[in-house]
């Protein structure tokens, strides 16, 4: 029935299926996907727990945060879904396997329910693709585990192989970058067009975005290009944005 409680004609009722179509397929739900970033260094105590309210607030997927904060996150977001997670070795994942592993466990040790680490870019490069494996393989078993492979730093061929790596090393979700990845200095579709690279060469694997997404704009172009979960230090603006534009749909 519409508005005056008359029973609505054939076209009318076409007209409300398409729109609920339009909203689930342009309109996901782009707050829940995200995991709310803050990874500047000169973070303060203070500004990470301003972080996990404003996760609590708008419902956000997780927070992502330097190592040294797991603790403060995993008190603040007692009680919550929200999940705890932890950049682990940036930019370039160049430690030493032994540091990497002894990062990997403290961060266990201190609360973590994820971690985001990112894979070793120089090895990629170089075609050390046994060592990345075996590396990653370890880090994986130690807590459920996205691999960040930098996709701005490689070729179409590297992100291919990069990604294919990943799901082998037993990772649940492959990211596209962190911190000073070049790709922030290319327009987003070139990202998008890494996501479905990824998503392609590592199927049955979550896909996660970062960097250099600002807006809610941003975040849905992310998502249609294949995107699970989004990385991002703009959670709030986003999730305005969003909540007015369903807001508009209906």
């Amino acid at each position: 029935m519409n508005k005056k409680g008359e029973l609505l004609s054939k076209g009318e009722i076409h007209q409300k299926i398409i729109s609920l179509i339009k909203n689930y397929i342009i309109m996901p739900n782009i707050i829940k996907t995200i995991d709310h970033t803050n990874i500047r260094h000169e973070a303060t105590e203070k500004d990470i727990v301003k972080t996990c309210d404003e996760a609590k607030k708008y419902g956000f997927r997780g927070v992502d945060v330097n190592p040294q904060w797991i603790s403060v996150v995993k008190r603040e977001l007692k009680g919550t879904s929200i999940k705890v997670v932890v950049l682990i070795d940036p930019p370039m994942g160049l430690s030493p396997h032994f540091k990497r592993m002894e990062m990997c466990k403290q961060a266990k040790k201190d609360g973590a329910d994820e971690l985001d680490v990112v894979i070793n870019i120089i090895d990629v490069k170089y075609e050390r693709y046994a060592e990345v494996l075996s590396d990653l393989k370890e880090i994986c078993k130690i807590l459920p585990t996205k691999i960040i492979i930098g996709s701005g730093y490689l070729t179409d061929d590297e992100i291919v192989k990069a990604s294919e790596i990943v799901k082998k090393a037993g990772a649940f979700c492959v990211k596209t970058a962190t911190e000073r990845d070049p790709l922030e200095r290319i327009e987003l579709k070139e990202k998008a067009r890494h996501l479905q690279m990824m998503a392609k060469a590592a199927p049955g694997l979550e896909i996660k975005a970062s960097g250099r997404i600002k807006t809610y704009k941003d975040a849905l172009m992310m998502a249609q290009a294949g995107a699970d979960i989004i990385g991002t230090s703009s959670s709030v603006e986003i999730a305005k944005a969003y909540k007015t534009a369903i807001k508009r749909k209906k």
